[in-house]
Formats: structure tokens, sequence, C-alpha cells
């Protein structure tokens, strides 16, 4: 190998060491790869840049729009709400939320589903009197496994098909054609969680759980009449920079104000709401013109127009990961305050300004309602939800959102139309038919995912143009001594492994030109491999940084790493097994 080659190999390693050990964004950890290959000679633009053109990555795009539809017409909280019914057992539980879970992420998005199913399986989970502990996991699962049915159950599947046709196999896979695979496995999944799941997921106490008594961690004092701190504004007050607690909000006249700004200016009989370490309620005291509340009124669940209390589930894109919430001003930069935040299943208690914020950390926040559109759709949180009940709405449009869904799928499997011009039209279809607003489709449309993608395909393609992608082939053909089944085991299992450290389209993406290579020096189909890639990017079972749908579910659930080993290292293995033995039996190596 050249001088191109090794630096090719830095470049890759170097991405996956940061994929793995840092809070940066995949999208800007792959983008930086893009531009030292490009910036070395190793690719030239458009070779560095053919994956923003890339038929799978538009298509995934337009899907995005699609699913937004649904979701804004609340069509996936209609079917939740009529499907999931009142079943007497763990297991019952788990099968009626799995199977529908299962079957619509064959077809839509699987993030959006799993977002849309939180606040829904935790009400249910209250009411059937159950762990959420024993439903969010096979939730998670169960929308991965419906995923590998189809092309366009995951973005790995479309990104791997679209490489697939630029080489050469033009028509690609048919809609349903890894189904032959994918099915069985989701069955095996299926069966696996019912008949061990119950003993293999323990009862937990979910992190959001440490929100419902609110007096914990909240102190309330009156502004008393005529008193010294009358008429000043919260700063001069000295409310602002508090050893221990901040102000959350005032309570003034039945009339909440939130994420109280330093000029606000305090009136007799104001009720001012702290956060923080209570203990610290002494230095409150100090204070001449405040006294206790006598009546601690302040209660998560009473609604004020002014206030919304949402719960939120911390992204590993957020710009604040790794830094406290006093360092990251995260009342400015998101207009919100954070009231506390939980980790592991557990409150973290102290200073919140000094809590240093790490991925999937459930926080409760008090915010403006215009908080829950504004950021329903931002890369810093996987989840909001809101804390008070409210039922599920109906909307007059779910049904056209869905038949947009199956008239694209409907085109695309029959052949009518290729997928790109069927999520094209769908897309068209979602604005034109008011299902989905032009601002909320730009805001559903993953720009990171995407960038992630379109980056990785410069990744991989300085693999291919230098030769790495076949000299690793060789070294797999060597190991495997020439037989196409061993190495179609190595290839799957290498993939599964990567998966569960590193986001899933890069790994699809990286794998591609290596199994090209492999099936050309054996001389056999590289359909059994291409199977192989997308199975094992999807199946990620085994940690909560494996798959976006793990995370989400990972403090909400109250679980622990273990829980995801034990349960979904078992499912990895087992799907992964009868994956490798059904491949070569439905596409043969020697076709």
């Amino acid at each position: 190998m050249d001088y191109s080659a090794y630096l090719a190999v830095a470049v890759v390693l170097g991405c996956l060491v940061l994929l793995m050990s840092s809070a940066i964004g995949p999208e800007l950890i792959l983008f930086g790869g893009l531009i030292v290959l490009l910036a070395s000679g190793v690719l030239t633009p458009s070779e560095a840049l053919q994956g923003f053109a890339n038929e799978g990555l538009i298509t995934i795009a337009m899907l995005y729009v699609v699913v937004a539809g649904i979701r804004e017409t609340g069509g996936t909280e209609w079917l939740a709400h009529y499907l999931l019914g009142r079943p007497k057992t763990v297991r019952g539980a788990q099968c009626r939320l799995m199977l529908p879970v299962m079957v619509m992420s064959a077809f839509m998005n699987n993030t959006p589903l799993v977002a849309t199913f939180i606040p829904a399986t935790l009400n249910w989970a209250k009411r059937l009197g159950l762990s959420p502990s024993k439903l969010l996991i096979p939730l998670s699962y169960a929308a991965i496994l419906g995923g590998t049915c189809t092309i366009i159950g995951t973005s790995t599947n479309l990104v791997v098909n679209s490489l697939l046709i630029n080489k050469g196999h033009t028509s690609g896979l048919a809609f349903f054609e890894i189904a032959w695979v994918g099915v069985p496995s989701a069955v095996l999944g299926f069966l696996f969680i019912l008949l061990w799941g119950d003993r293999l997921l323990k009862d937990r106490k979910p992190a959001t759980a440490s929100f419902q008594n609110p007096r914990e961690y909240t102190v309330e004092m009156m502004v008393e009449e005529g008193g010294p701190v009358v008429g000043k504004t919260v700063e001069e007050a000295g409310l602002r920079h508090l050893h221990g607690l901040y102000l959350v909000e005032i309570d003034r006249d039945q009339r909440i104000i939130a994420a109280v700004g330093s000029h606000e200016r305090l009136r007799a009989h104001d009720r001012l709401v702290f956060a923080g370490v209570t203990e610290s309620v002494l230095e409150l005291q100090r204070i001449k013109g405040l006294r206790p509340s006598t009546d601690q009124a302040f209660n998560l669940k009473t609604v004020y127009p002014e206030r919304c209390l949402v719960e939120a589930v911390v992204s590993p894109q957020c710009p604040l990961v790794g830094e406290t919430i006093r360092e990251g001003r995260f009342r400015t930069f998101y207009a919100a305050s954070v009231i506390a935040v939980a980790r592991d299943g557990e409150r973290i208690r102290g200073k919140i300004g000094d809590i240093r914020l790490q991925p999937a950390d459930a926080l409760l926040l008090e915010a403006r309602p215009s908080f829950i559109e504004r950021h329903r759709n931002s890369r810093s949180f996987l989840l909001i939800s809101p804390v008070a009940d409210s039922s599920l709405p109906r909307h007059d449009r779910a049904w056209v959102s869905w038949m947009i869904l199956a008239s694209v799928v409907l085109a695309a499997s029959l052949g009518w139309l290729s997928m790109l011009v069927a999520a094209l039209l769908g897309a068209a279809l979602t604005l034109l038919s008011g299902c989905c607003s032009l601002t909320i489709a730009q805001r559903s449309i993953d720009i990171q995912v995407l960038l992630a993608i379109a980056s990785a395909f410069a990744l991989g393609k300085a693999l291919e143009v230098t030769g790495v992608a076949g000299a690793i082939a060789s070294g797999f053909v060597g190991l495997a001594g020439e037989h196409p089944w061993l190495v179609l085991l190595f290839v799957y299992f290498l993939t599964s492994l990567l998966t569960e450290i590193i986001t899933n389209n890069a790994v699809a993406v990286l794998m591609f030109p290596i199994i090209m290579a492999a099936s050309s020096d054996l001389g056999v189909s590289l359909t059994p491999f291409v199977i192989a890639v997308m199975m094992g990017a999807s199946a990620s079972f085994a940690t909560p940084i494996g798959y976006q749908t793990n995370l989400m579910v990972y403090s909400l659930g109250g679980y622990r790493f273990s829980d995801y080993l034990c349960i979904g290292g078992m499912l990895n293995l087992l799907v992964g097994a009868l994956t490798v033995a059904l491949i070569p039996l439905i596409w043969p190596f020697y076709p």
C-alpha cells in the first residue's frame, strides 16, 4: 500500500476512535474525515462529495417528511390508544406493545415511532401497575426488529441498497426481499422476549419517578409586603447568584412567570420557587423581606397557561454535553429552567448548576408552552414529553397520512415507481394535503444524520480507491480459507460489533467496499454479504449506545448498562446465528 492508503487507514481509524470516545457529534467527526481526505488529495472532489447526491440519502430525507405527516396528524397515537388494551400479565403487555410497533417500524422511521410510543407506554404501564422497565426495552427492540423487514425499515437498508444500485446492480433489492431473513429474525426476537423478557428485565425505578414529588427539591419563599426587596429586580435583590439554589418561577396573582429573567421586578406577595440544594434554604432566610411560604403549593400537576413542565432526555448531539448546566448557560440557551436531573434511575442531588450533562440524562424542565413546539425536533433532546397527562388526540387527517405512506409502500413494492420517486411523491402529497406544514417538514429532516451518512460515503470510497478494502477482504478470505460461509460470518459479526459502539449507517458504508472486494476475491455473489451488512448494522441490542431508540429508553426505564448486555447480548447471538444460517439458503453464493 502507498502513502494514500496509509493516510486513508489513519483517517478512518481516527474517526472510529473519536466516534467511540468523544462527545462530538458523529456528523462533525465524519465530515472532518471527509475534509482531510479531500485536502490531502486521497479523494477527488467528485469522489468526496458523491455521497451528497446519493439516491438513498435523498430517499431518507423524503421519508422523514412522510413520517412527520403521520406524527403531526396523531396517526401513531390513535393506533397506540386502540391497540394496547388492558392485558393482565407482563407477557400479555409485551405482546400487545411489540406486535404493532414491529409492523409499523417496517414502514416508518424507528426514532419518531418510539418517541411517540414512549409517553403512551409510560401511562399505560402506570394504569396496569407494571414497571416501565418491563416494557421500554421491548419497545425499542421491537422497532429495531421490525425495521429489518423492508428496504425502508431503516435508513441503513436504504443506504446499502443505494450503494448496491450504484455499483452496477441496477435494480437493487426488491422492497420486501430482506423480509426473507428479517421476518424470521423478528419472530425469533419476539418469542425470545416473550419467553425470557420478564425474567431478564428487572424491575427498575424509572429516572422520572424521582420527579413525582417536587417538594423534595424545591423551596418556596414569599415576598413580604413593605419589605426591602419589593420593587427590586431579581439581580438587585441578590437572588441570581445564590449558593446551591436558583429562582425557577414566580407565582404572581395565580399567573406564572417562568424562566425568570434577571431584570424581573419583585412585587409584594410574589411566591418565589427555588430549585437546587434545599438545605440551602437558610441562605434565603437571611435575605430580609423573604419568608418561607406556609403553603408549599408548587405542584407538577397544576396547569398554568404560562408554564410548561416537560421531561426531556439529553441527546448525544446536545451541544451542552460534557459541560455543567451553569457553564453551558442552559437557561439562556434553551429559555428553560432545569428543576431536576436524573441519571441511571436516580435523581442527582446537589447544586443543579454544577451537574455535568451526559447523554441519556433525564431532565425536568420548566419553560413556556412554546418550548415543546420549538424543540420537539431538536437534535439536543431524544425525547420531549409534557409532564401532565393529556388525552390522545384524534385528528381528522390521520387516515390521509397513513394512506400516503401505504401508497408509497405499494408503488415501490410492486415496482410501479422507484423508491426515490415514490418517496418524493409521498413527501409532496404530505405537504399538499396539509398533513404536515413546510416548517415542520424542514425540521423533521434530520440534517445531522444525512450529513453523517454522506460523509461516511467518502470514507468508504477512500478505502476502496486506495486498495485498503481489498487488503482487508483478502485478510478475511485468508482467515476463512476461501469458505464463503465463514467470510459471511466474519462480516456479520464485525458489522454487529462495530454497530454497538458507533453509528450504524457509518459502519454499513465502511463495510460495503470490503464486502465488494471479498465477494470478488471469492468469485461469489455480492447479495448474501449485502444482506449480512444490512442485518448486522441494524440488529444492535447489547448496548444503550448501539441504536438511538435504545438510548431513548435508557433513563426513562431506569436501566443499567448490564440490562442491555444481559438480554440484548443473547438476542444479538440468536439473531446473528439465524441470519448467517438463512442467508446462503435464500441467496446462494453461486447462483
